[in-house]
């Protein structure tokens, strides 16, 4: 036996050493913890502050966008007397639907790192195209979301507004509910149909969607600077040089 295990002041002192140094853990863990959770906290409180600001983006957007189609939708199917292009018009806004639908789905299934080499070599609309994949949680919402969701409805009441052009004053009660039924069913297949061939076609070829997308925005921005008078650097180089 070691002197150490006969004496017992001496495993007093260990046990009370042992029994100091779980203090000074537990109060490191708890610092830790509350470190931890105070962060936590804040970037909590972030991300609410985020989504409550993209909310609310979201609530306007939806407003004067749905007001803008319904308009558009009343004012146009109302007062045309050719049904076939009211037809067409009705059909026009069902495809708007499923081609933001293969957008928003598009960009949260693209990968960044091809646009990130075509941005190195200064290609068009690859800079567009790498913002809409890093911010692809709000593009598919407000594609799919907002727009899909607008189209949806504005497309149902518009089948109303067709169905009433339809029927005129010619038909009994029982055909009128038949011919209503059978346009709101239309509008529904021709709907879910069209964002279930659109999905897999999103998967499938998202890369090329995200970068036509991203290329028609690049022409959308540089037609808008034009017209605000703003020019690009090369449109200046160019100028400068035609002039010397």
């Amino acid at each position: 036996m070691s002197k150490d295990d006969g004496d017992p002041y001496k495993s007093i002192n260990a046990k009370k050493r042992a029994r100091i140094k779980d203090q000074k853990n537990n109060k490191n863990g708890k610092n830790d913890e509350n470190g931890k959770n105070g962060k936590n906290g804040k970037n909590g409180k972030n991300g609410k502050k985020r989504n409550n600001g993209w909310a609310r983006k979201v609530f306007v957007l939806t407003f004067v966008i749905a007001c803008a189609f319904s308009f558009i939708s009343e004012a146009t199917i109302r007062r045309m007397s050719n049904l076939i292009v009211a037809a067409l018009i009705l059909f026009v806004i069902i495809l708007i639907g499923i081609v933001f639908d293969i957008i928003g789905i598009a960009v949260t299934s693209a990968s960044e790192v091809p646009f990130v080499s075509m941005a190195s070599k200064k290609i068009r609309g690859a800079k567009e195209a790498i913002r809409l994949i890093r911010k692809a949680d709000q593009v598919s919402s407000f594609c799919n979301d907002v727009v899909g969701d607008i189209c949806g409805i504005i497309s149902g009441a518009a089948g109303g507004v067709l169905t009433l052009k339809i029927i005129g004053t010619d038909f009994t009660t029982l055909e009128e509910s038949l011919l209503s039924i059978i346009i709101s069913s239309l509008i529904a297949a021709l709907t879910v149909a069209g964002k279930a061939l659109g999905k897999s076609f999103a998967i499938i070829n998202c890369d090329k969607v995200v970068y036509y997308t991203a290329y028609f925005l690049s022409l959308l921005n540089e037609k808008i600077d034009v017209l605000n008078g703003k020019k690009n650097s090369k449109g200046n180089a160019v100028m400068k040089a035609r002039e010397n």
